[in-house]
């Protein structure tokens, strides 16, 4: 306590010592100018100009450390808000993955070499990717921010082979939208044995009981992502498609309604880092820590839209160190 009540006077008298100078300068600056002026060398625009410029630089050297200060608190908010919307440890998730990799490779809704040489050609197909797409005795998915590409790639594929009535009677298989293989969802899905729409809805790798599909159903008309404006339900990006057959998978497993929501947006978070710090820091300036939001509330149109992200964002000033999520291809 004693050598932090010392540093504390040395620092008041190193700031009475630059006030004092500075006052000494301003006066300094102030005669030489009247000077200068009486005797007609400098008009008085100029005068007025260099009497805001010494007073610019006299406010700069003795502001400095105040703004140091405050770039870095600002930057230590949003390492906390980070470590809170996307752990650094990750955040395990409530199902068991097992041999569904495998599955996806066998049905040819993965083909694993064009899988494996896209990871390659990022330089980075770790032991943990080989497992989970070729393995049997997987566990409980973990997220990162390290695999998380790689979990929205195979939940994409998942979603996109597992047959459901959500893709042959829902939004995305509607004729007014020109047909279900249009989308970046489908189309877009470049790594499988022949076209991506041989496989859409034709695999059953997972079977619900109606209760669980209903439960899917109803979850997924409430999860929205930024990069679109539709829900889950009309899956027409990757993001949608793999939170689709993540939701499947849980409902599968009897995953609770309520931590459905909890990982739906956990996963988005990982998914979408700079939207959800953004919107986190919205929350905390209103009052609210991220533990304590309602994950149901945060993944509805208002928040986790395109458009409702675009207009949270408007009111957050830009956070530091912003990391960039996936994009809606491979």
């Amino acid at each position: 306590m004693e050598n932090n009540n010392q540093d504390q006077a040395t620092d008041d008298v190193l700031e009475n010592r630059d006030t004092e100078r500075s006052a000494e300068v301003a006066a300094e600056n102030k005669i030489g100018l009247k000077s200068i002026f009486r005797n007609g060398l400098i008009p008085a625009s100029i005068l007025l100009s260099s009497i805001i410029l010494s007073g610019a630089l006299v406010y700069s050297a003795n502001s400095g450390n105040g703004a140091q200060k405050t770039n870095l608190a600002g930057a230590a908010l949003d390492a906390e808000l980070e470590e809170k919307v996307m752990p650094p440890k990750g955040v395990l998730l409530p199902v068991v993955w097992g041999d569904l990799g495998k599955k996806l490779v066998d049905a040819g809704v993965i083909d694993a070499d064009k899988f494996k040489a896209v990871y390659e050609q990022r330089g980075t197909f770790p032991d943990e990717y080989k497992d989970l797409l070729l393995g049997s005795k997987n566990g409980k998915l973990k997220i990162t921010k390290e695999n998380s590409g790689f979990l929205l790639n195979l939940l994409w594929a998942l979603g996109l082979g597992n047959k459901n009535p959500i893709l042959e009677k829902g939004e995305i298989s509607d004729p007014k939208y020109g047909g279900a293989e249009k989308f970046a969802s489908t189309g877009g899905w470049t790594i499988s044995k022949g076209n991506p729409m041989d496989h859409f809805s034709y695999h059953t790798f997972i079977t619900l009981t109606a209760d669980q599909q209903a439960l899917v159903d109803r979850v997924s008309k409430g999860i929205y992502r930024p990069c679109c404006g539709n829900s889950t339900h009309f899956p027409d990006c990757n993001h949608g498609m793999a939170m689709l057959g993540l939701l499947e998978l849980m409902a599968s497993q009897g995953v609770s309604e309520q931590i459905m929501w909890k990982t739906a947006l956990e996963v988005n978070s990982y998914w979408f880092p700079n939207n959800y710090l953004t919107i986190a820091a919205y929350i905390k300036n209103k009052g609210t820590d991220w533990e304590d939001v309602n994950p149901q509330e945060m993944l509805g149109s208002e928040y986790s839209s395109s458009r409702g992200n675009a207009n949270i964002s408007s009111q957050v000033a830009p956070l530091r160190g912003q990391q960039g999520g996936g994009g809606c291809g491979v």
